[in-house]
């Protein structure tokens, strides 16, 4: 049985102060054995002092660098990541990809990166509106997990979790509908069947992320390849992730 994460993508938001607050409003309303995984990743100054104080969540880094070390100025390693208590990174989120130009093969390498210092990668992938429309969205996806994982060997497949995040539902109120989002679901499960075969297919964790809210979040997770979800704005406010949260503990 897969059990569910709610992870939250803080993005470029709230000073340490608020940052605090908010997790020690979520700290206070996660019970003590949680029926899903709450996952957060708030910006990257932040995350030793939250990682150190808050121990109900699992707080990872919203990117990584390719590299181990060397003169990089103004990127983070893996390591570095694992010794301010991360947990995981996201890898390739479409806002990396649309402004700092990431593509598939930086992904696959900095998904590499995040398993040699023993970080889960969360891989996102997804289309835009214009792959939808030309009904070409399963091949991009295809593409981008294909390329991605490319001969990850399935120990290592064990550490990724993807997130599925259509482009045309990020920050627009606009969310795939649930047939929408686990037909896509269950193709990128069975990319992974043909990839690694039907056990990492089945025990693989793939998340949805577009405009998940308090008020869509039990009937997205209620279709049983949906794992749970990446939230972005409504996991700035504790009671909205709280609610999210709870809807993936029931589901």
């Amino acid at each position: 049985m897969r059990k569910k994460i709610a992870a939250g993508n803080w993005k470029m938001h709230k000073t340490l102060q608020e940052a605090e607050q908010t997790a020690s409003a979520l700290e206070a309303g996660i019970t003590n054995d949680p029926a899903c995984e709450v996952w957060i990743a708030p910006p990257a100054p932040y995350l030793a002092t939250l990682a150190a104080t808050f121990k109900k969540m699992t707080w990872g880094s919203q990117d990584l660098s390719q590299h181990d070390s060397g003169a990089f100025t103004g990127e983070w390693s893996s390591e570095m990541l694992h010794s301010c208590g991360a947990g995981f990174s996201l890898i390739a989120h479409s806002e990396r990809r649309q402004y700092h130009r990431e593509d598939d093969v930086l992904a696959h390498q900095k998904i590499l990166a995040a398993l040699r210092h023993e970080l889960t990668a969360v891989y996102c992938c997804g289309e835009h509106l214009s792959d939808r429309e030309a009904n070409d969205h399963f091949r991009i996806v295809e593409n981008q997990i294909r390329e991605a994982l490319l001969a990850l060997s399935h120990d290592a497949m064990g550490h990724v979790v993807i997130a599925y995040e259509p482009v045309w539902a990020i920050g627009t109120g606009v969310t795939a509908t649930t047939e929408q989002a686990g037909e896509m679901h269950r193709f990128i499960r069975s990319t992974l069947a043909d990839m690694f075969g039907d056990h990492i297919a089945a025990s693989a964790r793939i998340l949805y992320g577009g405009s998940v809210k308090p008020g869509n979040a039990a009937e997205l997770f209620s279709d049983p390849d949906i794992d749970g979800g990446l939230v972005g704005g409504a996991s700035l406010q504790a009671d909205d992730f709280l609610a999210i949260i709870q809807a993936a503990s029931a589901s």
